[in-house]
């Protein structure tokens, strides 16, 4: 790789970019968005709640916060190539075995294995590269690896809702395990090194000590894990996570649901995910500019405040226009979330020790994504209906929207900067 980055008459880490990018999109086989569309079939086949099933979103989510923490001292040693490949092999060969499944315990135990790896070792491996290979360039760089991510969710429910229709729910997850790994494997292979200074090169591809703009760069920030806890936008940026990512997960798995039983037929539920999914890609493209140009706290809080309305929006679904309305507006706002969240802890607290840092952060997140599909299952089977789990997300987000004003930038003691 060293060798191959001297020779390319652009930055190495333009090629890295890439590799995270199709191991973005291959990782979303095992995506909230994309399980949404098997919620009909299994529910139907084998008569299993929506709690059940949300129940496996859960677990899954609480074995990678178990995870996350071992794995991020790991990354920040050896790097995101091996955390990657080992995610891919591992889901790409789960999903297929889904195929297989014969009753709810062996769902869950593939599944919550499937959902372990998506949720701690793809987020950390991808968000440890990008942050690592990028600084003045690190939201671009992030907004295109979203993107990328956006266009698996675009693609995966219509993949899956194709092959249900032609080979039903078996043969679906069959096509999902082949996806992910003939697109995610051999790039990050290949491509993958694990710091720009480990082959002579320089963040952003600019000299030592330079911007991207050329002027005298400013020192990064450094924090250690534990100096990290210690100030206070650390708690600040893990409120965040835990007021908004109950509603990202929770509406992800069960719009699907919710705008069949508000009278909109599948093939019309299954085109407005899709576009949910698109929109988050506006959003990640939007964040990713706005970032650099307004205050971070700034957009974050803005984004919450689009999750917050897009959710009040979706409850009140009649007919699909309302329900495209609603799922761009949500959307949009999930891909500023997934976006700039880890650009905020890379440009908080620097690229040093971010695996360890981020890794107790995606504790955080993923318990709390555990939790949204699992309360909009259980409000949904008490109620009948999902609106009062939907109202219950737009008030976390506006939460959310709050505390991110306050989340101002720490300082190491004795910082000057």
């Amino acid at each position: 790789m060293r060798a191959l980055a001297a020779r390319l008459p652009f930055y190495y880490g333009w090629v890295v970019l890439a590799a995270l990018c199709c191991v973005g999109f291959a990782r979303q086989g095992a995506a909230v968005a994309t399980l949404s569309i098997f919620v009909e079939p299994l529910t139907r086949e084998f008569g299993w709640s929506r709690t059940a099933l949300s129940g496996a979103v859960s677990l899954g989510g609480v074995l990678a916060a178990l995870l996350a923490p071992a794995i991020g001292p790991l990354l920040d040693r050896r790097g995101s190539r091996l955390v990657l490949c080992s995610a891919v092999l591992v889901n790409g060969v789960v999903l297929i075995l889904l195929s297989l499944t014969p009753s709810l315990l062996v769902f869950y135990v593939l599944f919550c294995i499937a959902r372990m790896n998506w949720a701690g070792p793809f987020d950390l491996g991808i968000y440890g590269a990008v942050s690592n290979w990028f600084v003045a360039r690190r939201a671009q760089a992030a907004s295109l690896a979203v993107l990328a991510q956006m266009a698996g969710l675009v693609t995966m429910p219509l993949v899956v809702q194709y092959a249900i229709g032609h080979g039903g729910w078996r043969g679906a997850w069959v096509a999902l395990g082949l996806l992910t790994l003939a697109v995610g494997f051999v790039p990050v292979w290949l491509f993958v090194a694990r710091r720009p200074e480990d082959m002579g090169l320089a963040p952003d591809g600019v000299s030592f000590g330079k911007e991207a703009s050329g002027k005298a760069a400013i020192p990064e920030p450094a924090f250690s894990r534990a100096q990290a806890i210690r100030t206070p936008a650390f708690w600040l940026l893990l409120a965040y996570t835990v007021l908004v990512y109950p509603a990202q997960a929770g509406v992800s798995l069960h719009q699907a649901s919710h705008f069949v039983e508000r009278g909109i037929d599948p093939g019309t539920a299954a085109t407005i995910v899709s576009v949910f999914s698109f929109m988050s890609g506006a959003g990640t493209l939007a964040s990713g500019f706005l970032a650099r140009r307004l205050s971070l706290r700034i957009v974050l809080a803005l984004i919450a405040g689009m999750m917050c309305a897009g959710a009040l929006l979706m409850s009140r679904v009649a007919v699909p226009a309302d329900g495209f309305v609603a799922a761009g507006i949500f959307g949009f706002g999930i891909g500023g979330v997934l976006t700039l969240l880890p650009v905020a802890w890379a440009d908080y607290f620097g690229r040093a020790n971010f695996g360890a840092i981020r890794g107790i952060a995606l504790s955080a997140q993923v318990l709390a994504q555990a939790t949204g599909p699992l309360i909009a299952g259980v409000l949904r089977d008490l109620t009948g209906s999902y609106r009062a789990a939907l109202y219950g997300f737009a008030a976390l987000a506006f939460l959310g929207a709050s505390v991110a004003l306050a989340a101002r930038r720490p300082r190491l003691r004795g910082d000057d900067r």
